[in-house]
């Protein structure tokens, strides 16, 4: 196992940066894997390339010991996005979802409405932005086949309880859209029945890697539509001169080769991951998360995300009078704090290794802010 301080030291971004929800800079054992994989792909070695091909399989492995989903259940994306579009168009019937979720969510359902006809979004009535198990139980159709959720709300910081709405949904599928927790919190990974996510935020493993993970329940129940060659039970070869079936299996959900650089930094980060365990990943980032909203509160800054440790991951979410939200997104600004400014909130998110000099820097914001309100 690795400590939580070896993990801490693979952290390379400038103080200030409080922005992880958004993206997460690369770390350096990522940054160090890249370096690897780019110098055997510009050289060219001979075998060079079967090794890099490799890292693929190597991605679905890490992600399994992580996930407790088997390899063959994963297969690699290039982004959150991608696999949520597979999801969503290999359904038939109704998925039950929030209109106020991530747009990657809503818009896979409304263009599988739109474009195949056979699935139909239904829209929830949430609890002020938080989908729970009593608002779905409470809105189950028998058309409803699939239910379909953020594990973390990037506009409320809620940790959804996946396990609770697996109990109350029975044995429709559950649909996870876990990049905002994934890596961060010690979720019931077996509650879902499709897991989908990507590495350039919490896992700092850059763009370009999404994975998708399937159970078998949903193997069978969804179709996919979005089959390329690689998707054929001759996996890695080219199926020449016949259009083959696709396979059976979540490797079906192919369209073409990936990008085994992007493969190996996937692999490394969730290796890294998995070495030092979430949860003590978890219990130091939520230090860090309580230290930014007592210095919202000590500045009376609303914090309008979930407090309760149970109910929250990486981030926290203020909101100030409307009138102040400019001085106040200057002030972080102007003292070098990297936040995301949207919807008249101030999102921040730390890391598990956010150091002192940051709560520095925002401290010295948050006085600004105050200040400059008191002189109008």
């Amino acid at each position: 196992m690795t400590t939580i301080d070896d993990f801490a030291a693979g952290f390379r971004e400038e103080p200030g940066f409080l922005n992880y929800a958004a993206f997460g800079p690369i770390s350096a054992t990522v940054a160090a894997e890249s370096d690897a994989l780019n110098e055997l792909m510009g050289r060219a070695r001979f075998g060079a390339v079967d090794q890099v091909l490799e890292e693929d399989e190597r991605a679905r492995e890490a992600l399994a010991a992580v996930t407790g989903f088997r390899p063959d259940q994963i297969v690699l994306q290039p982004n959150t996005s991608t696999g949520l579009m597979h999801a969503m168009f290999g359904l038939t019937g109704g998925v039950l979802v929030s209109p106020a979720d991530y747009p990657a969510i809503t818009f896979a359902a409304v263009r599988a409405e739109q474009t195949l006809g056979v699935v139909a979004p239904i829209w929830l009535n949430t609890d002020h932005g938080r989908v729970t198990p009593g608002r779905v139980r409470e809105q189950l159709t028998s058309t409803t086949v699939a239910v379909a959720v953020s594990l973390v709300d990037p506009r409320t910081g809620y940790l959804t309880d996946i396990d609770g709405i697996r109990q109350v949904i029975g044995d429709r599928l559950l649909i996870v859209d876990a990049i905002q927790g994934f890596g961060i919190v010690d979720a019931p990974w077996g509650a879902a029945d499709v897991i989908v996510g990507g590495g350039h935020k919490w896992l700092r493993a850059g763009w370009g890697t999404g994975y998708l993970a399937l159970s078998d329940r949903a193997v069978e129940q969804l179709t996919p539509v979005f089959s390329g060659y690689t998707g054929t039970a001759q996996e890695f070869t080219i199926p020449w001169d016949e259009v083959q079936e696709p396979m059976h299996g979540a490797a079906a959900f192919r369209v073409t080769g990936g990008d085994p650089l992007a493969a190996g930094r996937l692999a490394t980060a969730v290796e890294e991951i998995h070495a030092v365990g979430v949860p003590a990943i978890h219990e130091a980032l939520s230090d860090r998360v309580s230290r930014v909203i007592d210095l919202a509160d000590e500045f009376a800054l609303p914090v309008v995300s979930s407090r309760a440790p149970n109910e929250r991951a990486g981030i926290v979410v203020v909101e100030p009078p409307a009138e102040q939200l400019t001085v106040l997104s200057a002030a972080l600004f102007n003292h070098g704090v990297a936040a995301t400014v949207r919807e008249g909130r101030v999102r921040l998110a730390p890391h598990a290794a956010t150091e002192q000099e940051t709560f520095d820097m925002l401290r010295a914001a948050f006085t600004s802010y105050g200040s400059a309100i008191r002189l109008r």
